[in-house]
């Protein structure tokens, strides 16, 4: 018989191996020593403890699942417990009571675990549906557009839900995204039929400002042009391929016809700025005469002045005022000396002669109160205009005292 402190063999070669429940048969041993026998089952339990040590270092490091964790300590129980090997086999159960115990907890741990991911993908379901939901109803079409292909890609990353759940949660999504694209679909169509009808608008708007570009109706054609342009911009734009087009062609037209009208002008400019000149020339000779002390020669000479005036053509607008007046202010003083000199020989006259040098006298008086008022205003063109009219009036004034003085002798 041979034996140590966990198994024996007695003389007729039954193997037995110690346990807390007493001694159990491991087996039985013909076919060498009883040595021999001791050393296949200690190494059969030599075994067990390598696998139970790499069961357990697979629970601890690898991700295996509590239910196959659990079926192969089943399995290395069940081995344990058919007592065919020669070792410490209650300190085996033992062990795989523990990694029963550490497969629990981590099933639980994994359970509470799921849960919490699954929590947070409802939640972050539930926001992504929320915020698909609130841009199915924005008119920012790319970047509305641009978000929703990027919820799709974070919903995919996230762990499904329950069936129903999951269903119902991407049946809102899908909703919200169909929505959109509805919405922008028909946005698109509106805009596309709203393009064709400013091209279909802009083209005859194109027609027109080309059929005016040769026209030499300078006035009534640029204030056209002007209407055109009004309408081109209230019309909108048309599609990208057409508007540039026709812009390029309208506004092509448009300088055909400005670029020739300018030419025109500026023709026209200098032609008025030379005749500007010529006539600031016969004013400065008209106000030469001016006092006037031969009525009968500066009568003659203004007539000669003004015919060549009227020979000369147009001026710039804006010069017109100020160099007519000038020749009128001359006019007028002949004029009043005129009317002068027909009192001064009319008997009848002379009994208004006294009125009349009043009237004038007030009229200096009130010009030169104009005269003080328009300098102390900065308006110096008014006062030059006001100062020569003056010149005018004082020269009726001192012929008026004059032919008063004659009435009087």
């Amino acid at each position: 018989m041979s034996s140590d402190p966990w198994g024996r063999v007695d003389e007729t070669g039954t193997v037995y191996v110690r346990t807390s429940d007493g001694e159990q048969v491991v087996g039985s041993w013909q076919a060498g020593t009883p040595e021999e026998a001791l050393a296949y089952f200690e190494r059969k339990y030599e075994g067990l403890v390598v696998e139970i040590g790499l069961l357990e270092k697979r629970v601890r490091t690898t991700d295996l699942s509590a239910k196959d964790a659990q079926t192969a300590i089943d399995h290395l129980r069940t081995q344990v417990d058919e007592h065919h090997a020669v070792g410490d086999l209650d300190a085996l159960r033992v062990r795989l009571d523990k990694l029963v115990t550490t497969v629990e907890s981590r099933r639980e741990e994994r359970k509470v675990a799921k849960a919490k991911q699954t929590d947070e993908a409802r939640a972050a379901k539930d926001a992504l549906v929320v915020e698909a939901e609130q841009l199915a109803q924005s008119d920012q079409w790319r970047s509305a557009g641009e978000r929703l292909r990027a919820l799709v890609d974070i919903w995919k990353g996230l762990p499904r839900l329950d069936r129903k759940s999951d269903d119902e949660l991407w049946h809102r999504f899908s909703h919200a995204r169909s929505a959109f694209s509805k919405r922008r679909k028909a946005h698109f169509a509106s805009l596309d039929a709203q393009r064709e009808d400013a091209r279909k608008v802009k083209e005859r708007l194109v027609a027109e400002a080309e059929s005016l570009s040769n026209s030499t109706d300078w006035g009534p054609t640029a204030a056209r042009y002007r209407e055109l342009m009004a309408d081109w911009k209230a019309a909108g734009r048309a599609q990208r391929e057409s508007e540039d087009d026709l812009w390029n062609r309208f506004r092509g037209a448009q300088d055909v016809f400005f670029a020739a009208r300018s030419e025109v002008f500026a023709e026209r400019d200098a032609e008025q700025i030379e005749n500007l000149k010529l006539k600031e020339e016969l004013a400065d000779e008209a106000e030469k005469l001016v006092p006037i002390t031969d009525l009968k020669a500066a009568r003659a000479a203004f007539r000669s002045l003004n015919e060549r005036w009227e020979a000369i053509g147009h001026v710039p607008r804006d010069a017109r005022p100020k160099v007519e007046g000038r020749m009128h202010a001359v006019e007028r003083a002949i004029q009043e000396s005129e009317e002068g000199e027909w009192r001064r020989t009319n008997p009848e006259a002379r009994a208004r002669a006294a009125g009349l040098t009043g009237q004038l006298q007030a009229a200096v008086d009130k010009l030169r109160e104009q005269i003080d008022a328009a300098r102390a205003a900065g308006n110096n063109a008014k006062a030059d205009k006001l100062s020569r009219e003056l010149e005018g009036r004082q020269a009726l004034l001192d012929q008026a005292l004059k032919g008063l003085e004659e009435f009087g002798g």
